[in-house]
């Protein structure tokens, strides 16, 4: 369970992209005191947690309503982990976590705590997905779901620090540097998501091979 749990928040904090949302937050938040700029990182912060663990608790069950496996969603989810890989990668904007108009709204706004910030830089489609994908087996096992949550908690605990210290960071780093972390995060992250679609694609291939 520790192995999967690190696994789990090792991907999760990955997806989440704390050092990339950096430069956009500081460029949104231009001209901003550094208390209030705070405070839209806590409330931010705050808010997609509560989006993560509706999406925790409920995700599976919607899931089945819609008539949707497990599997179906884990081949998705690791086609848009792989997009999003790419994206940090190769440094190119995909549109898989936000397009151009929603930054340029974003930039107008004088608080981005709730849009673009909880959503959908930090509860992205990627981290929903990955929410998802590691919750809806965890729903019969109260202990391993606890520890999703812890996991879930760290990393936005993580997140709020990177926030918190999002200029000094930036001139320690520079956007150079930033870059760099970027681009070997989503090299891991390709990696998890082709494993997914593989996991994906055997599992919803299991139940043909018994039957042949």
């Amino acid at each position: 369970m520790l192995d999967h749990l690190l696994k789990f928040f090792v991907t999760f904090l990955v997806i989440v992209e704390p050092i990339g949302v950096i430069p956009i937050f500081i460029a949104m938040t231009e001209g901003v005191e550094e208390k209030e700029r705070r405070r839209m990182a806590r409330k931010g912060v705050m808010i997609a947690g509560i989006i993560f663990l509706l999406f925790a608790i409920g995700g599976g069950a919607f899931l089945r309503t819609l008539g949707i496996s497990l599997d179906a969603f884990r081949i998705f989810g690791g086609l848009l982990l792989f997009l999003i890989a790419l994206e940090m990668v190769f440094g190119k904007p995909s549109g898989s976590r936000t397009s151009d108009p929603e930054q340029e709204e974003g930039m107008r706004r004088h608080d981005i705590s709730v849009f673009p910030l909880a959503f959908p830089f930090i509860a992205g489609p990627g981290s929903l997905a990955t929410i998802l994908l590691s919750f809806g087996p965890a729903q019969n096992d109260p202990l391993l779901f606890v520890g999703l949550l812890a996991c879930v908690a760290l990393a936005l605990l993580c997140s709020l620090v990177t926030l918190y210290l999002g200029a000094p960071i930036m001139k320690l780093m520079g956007v150079t540097g930033a870059n760099v972390v970027n681009r070997v995060f989503g090299v891991v992250l390709g990696a998890l998501a082709v494993q997914y679609v593989i996991d994906g694609v055997r599992q919803s291939l299991m139940p043909v091979t018994a039957a042949a």
